[in-house]
C-alpha cells in the first residue's frame, strides 16, 4: 500500500513537471487511504429508533414504534458503551401514532406515545401513553387513558419526583400525575363552557 501510495505522488510531480513548460512542479499531498472502520457488534445500536434524547450525563433513551407489538425502549449507557437490549414499555396491537416525545429533568425520563387505528394517517389516538423512567432506567412505569386526543406535554418537578402530564383543549382538560411515592394518580378531566 505504501509503495502504491508511493509511486503515485512520484507520477503526480512527474505529469506536473511535464505538463507545465517551465513552471515549477506543484507538490501535491500523498493521499491516505480512509482507516477501516470495523461493525460494532448489533446489541451496541439502537433497533430503528423514532425518537431519541440525549441526557446530560451521557447517557441516551431510544423510543420507537413496533407495528402490532407496541412501544420498545432501549437506552445507552456511556460507561459500558452499549444499548441495553429492546424492552417493552406497552404492549398493543393498535396501530402506532406519528411521534413519540421524550424529555428529562433532573434525572427523570418521561415519554408520551399514542395509538390508534388509522392514527399514522391522522386519526385521533385511542389509546395515550403517559410513561416515566428514573435512576438507571431498567424499569418504565407507564399509564393507559383511552378515548383521549394525547397528552401534550410533562412537567417535571419536585427534583424529579412528581410529573405532571396535561391538555388543555377548547372544552376540556386534561390531568394526570406520577409520584415516586404513589405512581400514577387517576386521569382528571375538567370540562370547560
Amino acid at each position: 500500500m505504501m509503495r502504491a501510495a508511493g509511486a503515485l505522488v512520484g507520477l503526480t510531480l512527474l505529469v506536473a513537471a511535464t505538463g507545465c513548460g517551465d513552471d515549477p512542479p506543484v507538490a501535491r499531498p500523498a493521499v491516505t487511504p480512509a482507516p477501516t472502520v470495523e461493525a460494532l457488534p448489533v446489541e451496541a445500536l439502537p433497533e430503528r429508533p423514532s425518537e431519541e434524547l440525549a441526557l446530560p450525563d451521557g447517557r441516551r433513551v431510544a423510543m420507537r414504534y413496533e407495528s402490532g407489538r407496541g412501544l420498545f425502549e432501549q437506552h445507552f449507557d456511556p460507561k459500558t458503551g452499549a444499548w441495553s437490549r429492546s424492552r417493552l414499555v406497552y404492549k398493543t396491537k393498535t396501530d402506532p401514532c406519528q411521534s413519540i416525545k421524550l424529555q428529562e429533568k433532573s434525572g427523570t425520563v418521561t415519554a408520551i406515545a399514542n395509538f390508534g387505528r388509522y392514527c399514522s394517517d391522522g386519526e385521533p389516538p385511542t389509546e395515550s401513553i403517559a410513561a416515566v423512567a428514573v435512576e438507571d432506567l431498567s424499569e418504565w412505569r407507564h399509564h393507559l387513558t383511552r378515548k383521549f386526543d394525547g397528552w401534550a406535554r410533562a412537567a417535571v418537578s419536585d427534583g424529579g419526583r412528581k410529573v405532571t402530564f396535561v391538555r388543555n383543549a377548547t372544552h376540556v382538560r386534561a390531568r394526570l400525575v406520577w409520584t415516586a411515592s404513589e405512581g400514577f394518580s387517576d386521569t382528571v378531566f375538567t370540562f370547560t363552557s
